[in-house]
């Protein structure tokens, strides 16, 4: 078996990771972890895929032929070592803006020079008054000088300073760890007398542990959980094949915690509590919820629950299909 990473852009996110989900199954490989970001250039998704080597070439073909995607790159995957998204935006340093300030821009005012005609109308006026006798008539005086304007030029406003781009967050992926056997058996302690009230408990044993170890306690808790009900609820139905067990024991019994449709094979998930949080899944707990409540009921055969899609990674809703 290969992991591969699948870094695809679209336009829109809606519906995008369910049908990008069923390719992926199509082509004969399971999801092992997803993600979406808002980007500048678009949605960026972020698949991680499990499956046979031979089948590589199916799902690249599958993938180059979904129209939904803008450009599509298939990666090797390594754990440990995340490989950027290859449309991310990258942060650009603007070109530098001098503004000029008022002195260097504001021109000297002119200054007028008196001119000749001037000089010799005041020369002239001069002697005449001086010899004029006392009762002739008062020559006629000039009129006052206009003032002269001084223009100011307005202060050039400095430009607006350029909108900072987004970053998209990095893909960091984190070494799952193994359950914290010890937080679970605190959180369904009193799970008799909690149930269903028990996203509280939930919730708290999501925060309790660590990060890496958060999606396997979530899974132990779901299977305890669901062995529990099978056992007070269900223990009589059994030898079920699966979409009777799904019609009958699943759907009915998730209910009871949250809001879903049945769609054929698969449950849909409306408004998940434990998938609120932005890149912290809590589907783990309902698909170990329905391993432990559906596996004593199917007839002999394996049971196979694959998280389509998941709201805490942008979907509109938790979507889980179930396979034998």
């Amino acid at each position: 078996m290969i992991e591969l990473e699948i870094q695809g852009l679209s336009e829109n996110r809606e519906g995008l990771l369910i049908e990008v989900g069923r390719l992926v199954m199509a082509s004969g490989f399971t999801l092992q972890r997803q993600r979406l970001l808002q980007d500048h250039h678009g949605i960026l998704l972020t698949m991680v895929v499990r499956g046979p080597p031979r089948k590589k070439r199916t799902l690249e073909a599958a993938l180059d032929a979904y129209d939904r995607f803008i450009s599509v790159k298939v990666f090797p995957f390594v754990e440990g070592e995340p490989t950027p998204h290859f449309a991310a935006s990258h942060r650009r340093v603007g070109p530098t803006v001098v503004v000029p300030s008022a002195a260097a821009v504001a021109p000297t005012a002119p200054v007028h020079a008196a001119t000749p005609m001037a000089e010799d109308r005041i020369r002239n006026v001069e002697p005449a008054a001086a010899s004029a006798p006392a009762d002739a008539p008062e020559p006629p005086r000039e009129p006052p000088a206009e003032p002269e304007f001084e223009f100011i030029l307005p202060t050039p406003r400095a430009p607006a300073p350029a909108p900072t781009p987004v970053v998209a967050t990095p893909f960091v992926e984190l070494v799952p760890l193994e359950p914290d056997a010890a937080a679970v058996e605190k959180a369904l302690r009193e799970l008799e007398y909690d149930y269903p009230q028990i996203v509280p408990q939930l919730l708290a044993l999501a925060h309790s542990v660590a990060k890496a170890a958060r999606e396997s306690s979530l899974a132990l808790a779901g299977r305890r959980t669901g062995a529990w009900v099978f056992a007070r609820e269900y223990a009589l139905d059994d030898g079920l094949d699966l979409r009777e067990a799904i019609e009958h024991i699943g759907a009915p019994a998730l209910r009871a915690l949250v809001e879903v449709d049945q769609q054929g094979a698969q449950l849909h998930i409306h408004d998940s509590p434990l998938c609120t949080e932005d890149g912290h899944s809590g589907c783990s707990f309902f698909s170990g919820f329905l391993e432990g409540l559906l596996g004593p009921a199917i007839a002999p055969g394996g049971l196979s629950i694959f998280p389509v899609c998941c709201r805490s990674y942008g979907a509109d809703e938790c979507v889980l299909a179930i396979s034998d």
